[in-house]
């Protein structure tokens, strides 16, 4: 019998909203919900996961929590072009959502370079 993911805590959202409000300088809208991810490459094997989304047009977010204290995140534009921060797990929230914001502005940078 597999454990349970344990849902995102208070303080782990709180890090996530403040550090978007940080970004945006406004409250961004979360939403939480659940993903099936294969967290082990070699099995078949899926496992549910919490979810953490948001959007800011025309890019969305997303963070999973894989484990207590363990996530994985990416952003995407569109069903398409999907972009992670080449870090598998983090195991700090912090650095997790900072990084991932991190990556798509220097992303998104670039883009509006290659423009």
């Amino acid at each position: 019998m597999s454990s349970v993911i344990p849902d995102f805590n208070g303080s782990e959202i709180w890090v996530i909203r403040t550090t978007l409000k940080e970004r945006y300088g406004k409250n961004i809208e979360i939403q939480l919900a659940d993903s099936e991810l294969k967290l082990n490459p070699d099995t078949p094997k899926t496992t549910w996961c919490p979810t953490v989304y948001w959007e800011v047009a025309p890019v969305s977010f997303i963070i999973f929590k894989t484990a207590p204290e363990r996530y994985r995140c990416q952003f995407f534009y569109g069903d398409d072009e999907f972009y992670g921060t080449n870090i598998e797990e983090y195991d700090n929230i912090s650095e997790c959502v900072t990084t991932l914001l991190q990556i798509q502005a220097d992303h998104e940078g670039q883009k509006n370079l290659q423009e």
